[in-house]
C-alpha cells in the first residue's frame, strides 16, 4: 500500500472526480455521512456496525458513481488508502497505547490521593475540575474523564449531581483542546503536520470556560452532596508507572520532533509517532506489563473512531464552507450532535483553520450533550443517568454557556490566524 500512488498509471492519478447528486444543494456524499452519524448517536449498542456499514455505502457510492480523487474504480480506491494508511496506522496504534498508558496513570495510585488535596465546600468540587483538566492536558481525556468520574462518585458516595457529571465531562475536553497529546482531535492535528504551538491558544478559551461552568456546577454539586475526603487510598504511588506514563509521552513527542525537524521528507511514508509509543511500552513493560486485556475493547472502540475518519476522508471538502471562525463557532454546537473526530478529519482535509480555535471548538464543543465526546459515552457508562439529553441540557446549561464565552474571548485577544500544516507529522494529502 505504501507504493500504491507510484505503481497506479498517471491518467488514473489525474482523473478528475465526478460531481454526484445533490439534495437541496447538499452533495448525496455529505448526506451518506450524516445518516451514518446519525445512526451512532441513535444505537449507541451498535456504533462499530453503523460506522463499518456507512463507510461500505460511502465507499460503493464513490466506486461505483463518483470516483475518487485519485483515480476511479478499484485503482483509484488502492490509491486513496496509498494516501491514507499513514494517518490511520498512526491513529490507531495511539489511540490503543494512550488507552494502555491511561491505565498504568490509573494503577500508580495517583488518581487516588489527589482528593486528599481539596478544599472544604463548592470549591473542593471546583478544584476537582480543575484537576481533570491539568490530566487531561497530558493524559487522553477519556481517561481523565473516567478517573475523575470515579473520584467523585466516591467522595460524594454515589450522589453526582448530572450538572457536575457534564461539568466533568467539559473539564476533560477542555483540558485536552490545548495540547496535542490530550485528545484524540489534536492529536489528529499534530500527526496531520499541525505545529503544536498553534495549538496552544485553545487554552485562552478553555480556561475561561472552566471558570464559567465550573462554579454552578460546583454549587449544583454541593447543594446535593457533601465531600467525603476522606474515603480513597491511604498508601503511596507506585513511582514506576509514574515514570513509564512520562517516559511513553517523552517518546512520543520526541519522535514526532525529530522526524519533522531531521527527516521531513519521509515523515509522511511511516506511522513513526505510533509506532515509538509502542515501542515504548514493550521496553517498559518488564517493569510494569500493561493491562493487555484492555486490548479487545480499546482496539475495537479505535476502529469505529478509524471508520468514520475514513469516511471523511471520502467527502468532497472543496463543497465545504470556506474555513472562517464563524464556521469554527459553528463546528462546536455540530460536534454536540455529530462525533468530532470525522469533523476534524473533514477540516484538516480542508484546511485554512486556526487551529487553536478549531481545537477548542470540535474538542469542547461535544461536552454540550452527552454522547456529542467519548468522554461523555465513557462516563454515562458508569451514572446511565447521564444518558438523557434533555437532563443534561436542562442542568449542564452552563456547559453551553461556557462554550461560547471562552470562544469569544479566544477571538478577541488572540484573533483569527489560520495557518497551513507545516509539512511535518504525518500530512493529510
Amino acid at each position: 500500500m505504501l507504493f500504491a500512488a507510484t505503481l497506479l498509471p498517471e491518467t488514473a492519478l489525474a482523473y478528475t472526480r465526478t460531481d454526484g447528486p445533490e439534495v437541496m444543494g447538499i452533495p448525496l456524499d455529505f448526506i451518506l455521512f450524516a445518516a451514518t452519524l446519525i445512526g451512532v448517536a441513535l444505537f449507541h449498542h451498535k456504533v462499530l456496525q453503523v460506522a463499518l456499514t456507512g463507510l461500505g455505502v460511502i465507499m460503493a457510492y464513490n466506486l461505483f458513481v463518483t470516483g475518487f480523487k485519485h483515480g476511479s474504480g478499484l485503482a483509484g480506491l488502492v490509491a486513496h488508502f496509498g494516501h491514507e494508511w499513514v494517518i490511520l496506522a498512526n491513529l490507531f496504534c495511539l489511540l490503543v497505547g494512550f488507552a494502555l498508558l491511561a491505565d498504568h496513570f490509573e494503577r500508580s495510585h495517583v488518581p487516588e490521593l489527589l482528593p486528599r488535596l481539596l478544599p472544604e465546600g463548592w470549591m473542593g468540587a471546583f478544584v476537582l475540575l480543575v484537576m481533570i483538566f491539568i490530566l487531561s492536558s497530558f493524559l487522553d481525556n477519556i481517561a481523565a474523564a473516567i478517573i475523575g468520574g470515579t473520584i467523585a462518585l466516591s467522595i460524594f458516595k454515589h450522589k453526582v449531581h448530572i450538572g457536575y457529571v457534564a461539568a466533568i465531562v467539559a473539564a476533560s475536553n477542555a483540558g485536552g483542546a490545548g495540547s496535542v497529546v490530550g485528545d484524540t482531535t489534536t492529536t489528529m492535528m499534530w500527526i496531520a503536520g499541525v505545529n503544536p504551538l498553534d495549538v496552544l491558544p485553545a487554552f485562552v478559551a478553555s480556561l475561561t470556560a472552566v471558570v464559567v461552568f465550573g462554579i454552578p456546577a460546583s454549587i449544583q454539586q454541593t447543594r446535593l452532596a457533601t465531600m467525603d475526603r476522606a474515603t480513597g487510598h491511604h498508601g503511596g504511588y507506585d513511582k514506576a508507572r509514574v515514570a513509564i506514563v512520562f517516559f511513553i509521552l517523552a517518546v512520543a513527542i520526541l519522535t514526532n520532533v525529530t522526524i519533522n525537524v531531521r527527516f521531513n521528507a519521509i515523515a509522511d511514508s511511516f506511522p513513526f509517532i505510533g509506532v515509538a509509543v509502542w515501542v515504548a511500552l514493550l521496553v517498559t513493560a518488564p517493569l510494569r506489563a500493561p493491562d493487555w486485556k484492555l486490548l479487545p475493547a480499546t482496539a475495537k472502540g479505535s476502529l469505529f473512531l478509524l471508520a468514520l475518519v475514513t469516511c471523511a476522508s471520502l467527502m468532497p471538502v472543496e463543497k465545504l464552507p470556506q474555513a472562517s471562525w464563524q464556521v469554527s463557532l459553528g463546528l462546536g454546537f455540530v460536534s454536540a450532535v455529530f462525533d468530532n473526530i470525522p469533523l476534524t478529519a473533514l477540516a484538516i482535509k480542508q484546511g485554512g483553520y486556526d487551529w487553536g480555535m478549531l481545537a477548542y471548538s470540535v474538542g469542547f464543543g461535544g461536552s454540550m450533550i452527552w454522547f456529542g465526546s467519548s468522554a461523555g459515552v465513557a462516563i454515562s457508562n458508569s451514572i446511565p443517568e447521564a444518558k438523557s439529553v434533555f437532563l443534561w441540557l436542562r442542568h449542564g446549561w452552563h456547559v453551553a454557556v461556557g462554550y461560547v464565552i471562552g470562544f469569544f474571548v479566544l477571538l478577541a485577544i488572540m484573533g483569527w490566524h489560520p495557518t497551513p500544516l507545516h509539512g511535518g507529522g504525518m500530512p493529510v494529502h
